[in-house]
């Protein structure tokens, strides 16, 4: 049994806020000892006003690499869509090498239709979406063989999702990290799928981290997170926050994590 320890990272909704401001986010919470910090990878704001600031995710994770040192950083999740993927390895194999080997390779098939209809990508099904990304990820993994220099050290997988058909044979096939929004009940079962996959090609299901989206309500005023203790209890070790630039008057509200911050400490003690 590979033993993990606890980590917070928080999802900067690169909405709602000058760039500047999201860089200093990311230092922000490097300085506060937050494990990781991811983007999203849309071209509209998925909340407040629908044709607000926005910023696309591969130059923004470009430049908190260059801001940081030890944070991990990237996107929760890419859409596969949107680049070839031989493409999107390139882009991430650079990133990874901005960033001095602290990129994390988050991927999905999508789902945010006006991406798609404004950028002019076929949207199609939801079955057709996740076929084509299991036909991207090994084109990926071959293309960073390739590339000269490769990514500078294993860089870790993120599928996210949680389909038992497609998504979860997905993980066991390729990921280190698997990210899903399911929630304390249903998160056993889901463990099960994902176990039993992973048995048939031959993988340990403890080699994969499991991560799952937080909520700043579950962490209010340092309480409230029976939730959060009941993820772990069922093997989570990754707690990703969401945060947006219109959180607050003042922007993100990066306050809210020193709780969940304090948490994982409790957790790892």
């Amino acid at each position: 049994m590979i033993e993990r320890p606890t980590r917070i990272g928080v999802q900067l909704a690169p909405q709602h806020s000058s760039m500047q401001a999201t860089i200093d986010a990311a230092k922000r919470l490097e300085e506060m000892g937050a494990d990781a910090v991811f983007g999203w990878d849309h071209f509209f704001p998925l909340s407040g006003d629908a044709d607000g600031a926005h910023f696309e995710a591969t130059t923004q994770l470009a430049a908190w690499a260059a801001a940081t040192e030890r944070i991990q950083l990237g996107a929760l999740v890419f859409c596969n869509s949107y680049r070839n993927p031989d493409l999107l390895a390139d882009i991430t194999r650079t990133i990874d090498h901005i960033s001095n080997g602290r990129f994390i390779f988050g991927i999905g098939g999508g789902w945010f239709e006006r991406d798609y209809e404004e950028y002019g990508y076929d949207f199609g099904t939801v079955g057709s979406r996740l076929r084509s990304l299991g036909e991207s990820l090994p084109r990926i993994r071959a293309r960073w063989a390739k590339l000269n220099p490769p990514p500078m050290g294993p860089m870790p997988i993120l599928i996210g999702g949680k389909g038992e058909r497609k998504t979860l044979p997905m993980v066991a096939e390729h990921a280190d990290i698997w990210h899903s929004f399911v929630g304390p009940g249903e998160l056993p079962h889901k463990l099960d799928v994902l176990r039993a996959a992973c048995e048939a090609r031959g993988r340990d299901v403890a080699e994969i981290e499991i991560s799952n989206g937080a909520s700043v309500r579950d962490g209010i005023g340092g309480v409230g997170f029976e939730r959060l203790d009941a993820l772990h209890a069922a093997g989570t070790r990754l707690l990703t926050i969401p945060l947006s630039g219109d959180d607050s008057p003042d922007g993100y509200p990066l306050d809210r994590v020193q709780a969940f911050l304090d948490w994982r400490d409790r957790k790892n003690a």
